[in-house]
């Protein structure tokens, strides 16, 4: 689409473009032009991620930065280094307005993932984090299942140890947060407060996959409401 900003589907840095590719499809079609990043092959840290993200991110095109899940963490830091002029966070981690953000998760969480871990302390897949039930309902298909595990990373346990600055004034561009269900109710919760319109679907938290056209038609009127240039 001639003169509007570049559509950056950000993935997990524990998956890979393969989550974002059904809604890649259906916004090229349309003119858009998006770029998802591929995260790192073998990220160990979180500079490690951040570098991944922003050498797919050009420097001379303005963008909307459009994270999911624990890509949400990284878009401060990206707004920092390149031209985002808006996001639209989707069923995304929300970071605070300034500081630093600690990756450690609840401490439940890290006691599990500590017995995952293997020798060398490397987490397992993504998917192999949860029980067997839940990941299948992420899914349309096998199909997309095998696609989708085929590009996750494993990173170390390690990772959960870093932290992030945060850019003071990162939030001063226009945003939206496009939730499914409730997992992340406090984050949704966060962009209201900031003044952000706030759409949620009924859905899991792949829900992209099992309903691109719902999930792409509610990025562009985000789109179209909080970007004066799209």
């Amino acid at each position: 689409m001639v003169g509007a900003p570049a559509l950056a589907l950000l993935p997990s840095p524990f998956l890979g473009p393969a989550v974002w590719q059904p809604v890649r499809q259906l916004l090229t079609e349309l003119g858009w032009h998006v770029i998802t990043p591929v995260p790192a092959a073998a990220p160990r840290t979180p500079s490690d991620v951040l570098a991944a993200y922003l050498a797919a991110l050009p420097y001379d095109q303005d963008l909307i930065l459009i994270p999911h899940s624990n890509a949400g963490l990284y878009a401060p830091a990206i707004a920092a280094a390149r031209p985002v002029l808006a996001f639209v966070f989707v069923d995304a981690l929300l970071p605070a307005r300034s500081g630093v953000i600690n990756l450690t998760p609840p401490a439940a969480m890290l006691a599990d993932l500590r017995e995952k871990a293997d020798v060398n302390g490397v987490l397992p897949p993504w998917t192999a984090w949860w029980e067997e039930r839940d990941v299948a309902a992420l899914f349309p298909d096998s199909t997309v299942r095998e696609r989708v595990e085929r590009e996750q990373r494993r990173l170390p346990l390690s990772y959960f140890a870093g932290s992030l600055v945060i850019p003071a004034g990162w939030d001063q561009r226009p945003g939206a947060y496009l939730a499914f269900g409730d997992t992340y109710v406090t984050d949704r919760t966060a962009a209201a407060s900031r003044g952000w319109p706030v759409v949620k679907l009924a859905g899991a938290h792949l829900h992209m996959l099992v309903q691109p056209e719902q999930v792409a038609s509610t990025i562009l009127a985000f789109v179209g409401e909080i970007s004066p240039r799209s």
